[in-house]
């Protein structure tokens, strides 16, 4: 009876011994094995065996982290107290630092946070606070960077989340960009007024222009009708001129013969033409030949 029991206690002792000596590891964790109040070594992700009561694990989370900074009053360098809210990304690259070099490095990271906070806006005056979040962000992280370095802590990134002036200040700057915005609606209305005076004038240059041209156009037109019009009529007058002093030379030629001065064109082209004239006027219905002409000239 007393052997079952002892083997019974052993037994279970063993698979106590067993259970207790099992350590999992996950993928994200890293484990720091103590012996005897000792570091002794790291333990990667996966299934470890450890003595036990002899040996104990501290389990460190190697994962990305954020820290909310609580909000806090800080003065500008233009004495305005703002109200700064920020958030801090970390991550835990040296498990061992991390573990034996401070005793609670998330509120370390979250001191150092504020303080530095309070340095730099302290510098920098309201409307530099409010347009220059990059450089806070920026200037934050390297200060954090540069202490949680000998932590094993690696700061990823920080982000200022909020920065709220007082109420009186808030509702002045309410004010300017309202006035800022009514600036710009009046600048971009006279820019308007102005590009459609601008058009307007153009198009009305541009259509006196037109005007010119086309009264240009009709000058020359009509000047050519006048000039067309003008040689007509004295092809007419010299027509007219022709036979007028064709019928007069006709009318006078008793009147010549009376003294013997009668005149008559020698050659056969002049007598023609004479001839032709006659004709048109209805002096003679002689027909009009070289031969008739010929015996005209002998007679």
């Amino acid at each position: 009876m007393l052997g079952t029991l002892a083997i019974v206690v052993l037994g279970v002792f063993l698979l106590l011994m067993l259970v207790l000596s099992v350590k999992v590891i996950r993928p994200y964790q890293k484990g720091l094995v103590e012996r005897l109040g000792k570091f002794n070594r790291i333990l990667d992700p996966g299934i470890h065996f450890i003595v036990p009561f002899m040996e104990s694990v501290k389990v460190v989370d190697m994962r990305e982290h954020v820290i909310d900074v609580p909000p806090q009053e800080v003065i500008c360098k233009d004495n305005v107290v703002v109200t700064v809210d920020a958030v801090v990304y970390y991550q835990v690259l040296d498990p061992v630092k991390a573990t034996y070099n401070v005793s609670n490095f998330l509120m370390a990271i979250i001191k150092l946070a504020q303080t530095n906070l309070r340095a730099i806006i302290g510098e920098m005056e309201l409307d530099e606070t409010l347009s220059g979040r990059d450089v806070i962000n920026a200037r934050l992280r390297e200060e954090l960077d540069k202490i949680t370095d000998r932590w094993g802590v690696k700061i990823t990134r920080v982000e200022i989340q909020r920065i709220d002036p007082p109420r009186d200040i808030q509702e002045a700057m309410a004010k300017q960009m309202t006035a800022e915005r009514e600036k710009r609606a009046m600048i971009l209305l006279a820019e308007g007024e102005r590009e459609s005076a601008i058009k307007k004038a153009e198009g009305e240059k541009q259509a006196r222009i037109l005007r010119a041209e086309g009264m240009k156009q009709e000058q020359i037109l009509v000047a050519e009708g006048q000039a067309e019009a003008i040689r007509k009529v004295l092809e007419a007058l010299k027509l007219a001129d022709e036979k007028y002093l064709a019928l007069q030379y006709i009318e006078r030629l008793p009147e010549l013969a009376k003294y013997g001065n009668l005149i008559v064109p020698y050659d056969t082209e002049s007598l023609i033409g004479l001839l032709r004239v006659l004709q048109k006027i209805g002096k003679t219905k002689m027909p009009i030949s070289t031969e008739n002409v010929e015996k005209t000239g002998e007679q």
